[in-house]
């Protein structure tokens, strides 16, 4: 392809909303532009790279035996109405009607449809397993689509379902899956980390996370630095703390006036922030109703609020205001374990579970209870809440954890028969006897890839595409496209590269400066450059490496060879 051929609207400014290189980038280097909030068309080189990380996507998926499907866009509510995440879903999940005043939805996802796909047309364990797989649009509407590609609107999605007649069958799937997917993420040239997760809206019994790490990155991971130990932030779990330096407290009822905070606390009652137990209050929010909840974790401790969501299976969690907290019946700074409202959702910590020689709210304004055991406490129910800190000690090993951040690019779910039972999906097994399909899910942000690969390999003059993504792995930048030797080398070259299949773009633009041609090769970063300028005279070119903008001299007869070298 040649550069006056193309479309390539290059820029030198900088969109006022982007924050994010991979966002600023994309758009100066004509990749992509913006039609509306989190909603882009993707111009020729942007597709170009779309396509190709499309395809590799699929080769990957094809050779580990799944099926490529397409679905849909549009979905009847109907059938999210069937496995209960009509509502479930919220506000991201956009609804539509039809000239008749059908409803449907444009599909976040598509656990639902493809359960419809295979339901009464797989019928026996004999055609099982089954993965189907489709890279399709998705839409979900973001509140506040921001940073590009790596949180809009609308995007390309891998997502993938499997179908089993036994839960072993399903687990050595997601482990192919998972072994696949770090295919993928290699050969593309990225950096990452499978972490543990939260499953979320799409539930299931376990799931793992494909992470490019990237200060950018808006998850934060837990890592080990002693073993292969990560999870999201979300999901982390951590050695229990060793908690040391206790104070011997009476047990008894204290008069605590306006000492509401555990900083205070701790201070008025010379104790450690370990010592103390922290309520954190927060509402519930269901399908059909909100309740106030308490979460209670150590002094010293912070709240992990997608943990707590969990333990109390409400669809999110909010902020309790005064007069929630007052209608529920509680004193706010002084809300403790024994004694609270009977409509009150309680969860405690785990690591709190029979701990002793405690101190926390008495429930009644300016007092404080000590010296209190968790044993005394009847019915208690427990669930991991906190937010795993650096510097705790890893569940596995005992080494430190420590945080990083990442940009996740695929998610894989063992869904068990969480859609299958509630469609009616059913399959005859050995014995001749109906049971629901166990499923498994997996997705790969495909699009999203494109600004991940851009956040990990970049400089402050442009991207750096990696092999497997480059629109072109060679940009031949002809000096002086006047000059008629510059020009035809350059076209007996762009001849050459093409015969070995490397693909070649020909800055052959006459308008077009030197210092404004290898402004654009720096900022679209193709890999390598080939500079056709005044040492032509003397039998010499320039290759330049994109990574390093590091030039070496090369005889013009040995510029294909060298190339060849380069690119391996």
């Amino acid at each position: 392809m040649k550069f006056s051929r193309m479309f390539i609207p290059t820029t030198k400014e900088t969109p006022k909303d982007a924050s994010l290189p991979s966002h600023q980038y994309l758009v100066r280097g004509g990749f992509v532009n913006q039609v509306g909030a989190g909603i882009y068309n993707f111009m020729p080189l942007g597709k170009i790279v779309l396509e190709k990380i499309r395809n590799l996507v699929k080769s990957e998926l094809d050779h580990a035996g799944c099926n490529e499907v397409q679905l849909g866009f549009v979905t009847p509510i109907e059938l999210w109405e069937q496995s209960g995440r009509a509502s479930k879903m919220g506000l991201e999940m956009l609804r539509i009607k039809d000239r008749k005043g059908g409803n449907f939805v444009l599909s976040p996802t598509n656990e639902e449809a493809m359960v419809e796909l295979v339901k009464n047309r797989v019928t026996s364990y004999k055609d099982l397993p089954l993965n189907l797989y489709q890279i399709n649009t998705k839409f979900r509407d973001e509140g506040r689509p921001r940073f590009g590609l790596l949180r809009g609107r609308e995007f390309l999605m891998k997502d993938g379902y499997s179908f089993h007649e036994s839960e072993e069958d399903m687990i050595r799937e997601f482990h192919l899956m998972e072994e696949t997917y770090k295919k993928i993420f290699t050969r593309l040239g990225l950096d990452f980390r499978v972490v543990e997760a939260d499953s979320g809206a799409i539930g299931g019994s376990g799931s793992k996370e494909f992470h490019v790490l990237a200060n950018s990155g808006e998850d934060t991971l837990v890592v080990c630095k002693n073993c292969d130990y990560a999870a999201n932030i979300e999901a982390a779990k951590r050695k229990p703390k060793e908690i040391k330096g206790k104070r011997e407290k009476v047990k008894e009822k204290v008069l605590t006036p306006n000492v509401t905070s555990i900083e205070d606390v701790s201070k008025f009652l010379d104790v450690e922030p370990s010592q103390t137990i922290k309520a954190v209050i927060k509402k519930a929010i269901y399908e059909d109703t909100q309740k106030v909840a308490v979460f209670f974790v150590r002094g010293d401790d912070e709240l992990e609020e997608t943990k707590a969501s969990n333990s109390v299976d409400a669809l999110e969690l909010i902020d309790a205001n005064e007069e929630d907290i007052k209608n529920a019946g509680l004193v706010a700074g002084y809300v403790g374990l024994f004694d609270l409202p009977k409509d009150v959702v309680c969860v405690i910590d785990n690591e709190l579970k029979d701990e002793d020689n405690l101190i926390c709210g008495a429930n009644e304004e300016n007092y404080h209870l000590t010296g209190i055991s968790l044993k005394d406490l009847v019915d208690g129910k427990y669930d991991d809440l906190v937010v795993v800190q650096e510097g705790d000690k890893c569940v596995c090993c005992g080494g430190e954890l420590t945080h990083t951040k990442g940009i996740e690019v695929g998610h894989i779910f063992q869904l068990g028969t969480k859609y299958s039972a509630s469609m009616n999906a059913n399959f005859l097994d050995r014995n001749g006897k109906a049971r629901p399909f166990i499923m498994g899910t997996y997705g790969i942000g495909v699009s999203r890839l494109i600004s991940a690969v851009i956040e990990q390999h970049h400089d402050d003059k442009g991207m750096i595409w990696t092999k497997e993504t480059a629109p072109f792995t060679v940009d031949i930048i002809v000096s002086n496209a006047k000059n008629e030797d510059e020009m035809s080398f350059a076209n007996h070259l762009y001849d050459a590269l093409h015969k070995f299949k490397i693909e070649t773009i020909l800055d052959d633009r006459i308008d077009a400066r030197y210092g404004f041609k290898m402004g654009d090769f720096e900022l679209i970063g193709f890999p390598y450059g080939v500079i056709v300028g005044k040492k032509l005279d003397d039998g010499i070119v320039e290759i330049v490496d994109r990574k390093t903008l590091q030039k070496i001299e090369v005889q013009k007869h040995e510029v294909v060879s060298k190339l060849m070298e380069l690119i391996g």
